[in-house]
Formats: structure tokens, sequence, C-alpha cells
């Protein structure tokens, strides 16, 4: 799988970004897909094809870096700068690498879907998560 190489330093929040603000429950970096556990209310990075099944469905983009109970601010939609080259027009999905975003094209057998946004530049991703819980 072609995972997206993300320079976390690089990601940025759109003018029209939707915020939320919270409590990692593990390591992670700035730019990594992430979702907000049900028991521990803490981000943790969310994978297409965990044995977890809220693990699967991303609640959004991590916007900085954060060690475990350390504040974490995560974009749950609207534009963002992901610090990575992106094909404008292209389908980005949650990847079966915890945290990472891959093209629509590297999708594979057994992952859940879960669209993360679409391309609108090399470098901005218009980011609307949507999760119809229907594995390939």
């Amino acid at each position: 799988m072609t995972n997206l190489t993300i320079t976390a330093a690089s990601v940025v929040a759109g003018a029209n970004a939707a915020t939320e603000g919270g409590t990692a429950g593990e390591a992670i970096t700035a730019g990594q897909a992430v979702y907000k556990s049900s028991t521990t209310k803490k981000w943790m990075l969310a994978d297409s094809n965990s044995a977890t099944a809220e693990a699967r469905q991303a609640g959004g983009i991590a916007l900085n870096a954060a060690s475990l109970n350390q504040p974490v601010d995560v974009q749950k939609g609207g534009d963002i700068t992901i610090g990575a080259t992106l094909t404008a027009g292209t389908a980005y999905y949650l990847s079966d690498t915890a945290g990472a975003i891959c093209p629509v094209a590297d999708v594979g057998a057994g992952e859940y879907v879960c669209l993360l946004g679409l391309a609108k530049t090399t470098a901005v991703l218009a980011l609307d998560v949507q999760f119809p819980n229907v594995a390939l």
C-alpha cells in the first residue's frame, strides 16, 4: 500500500476547519487519521482493518503531535493542508496502517472503506469523513 508521506510540520488547518480538542490515548503525529475511543474518550490512531470496530471509522486528522495523555487538536471537516503531495481530484482513504492515509487505488480486500476527503489541489484535502461500514 502506498501511504501518503506526510511532513508533520506542514499540516495546517484551513480557514473553514471544524476542529475539536481532546487528549491523546497514544503517541500521535500531526497528519495522522484518528478516532475518539468511546470508553476512554481519548483520540487514538484509526486503522481500516483493525479488530476494534470503532477504530475503522476515522473522526478526523490530528493537527499536532501528542504523546499519551497530552492535548491534541483534531480537524473533523473543512480544508486541510495535509503536508503531502496529493493528486487533485483523487479520493483519499483511511489506510490499513494505523493513522495513515492512502489514495483510493490502494484500498485493498478486507479493509473497511473510510473516505477522508477529496484533494482540491496538490496540497489541500477537502476533509469530509464518510464511513459506510462496508468491507471490501
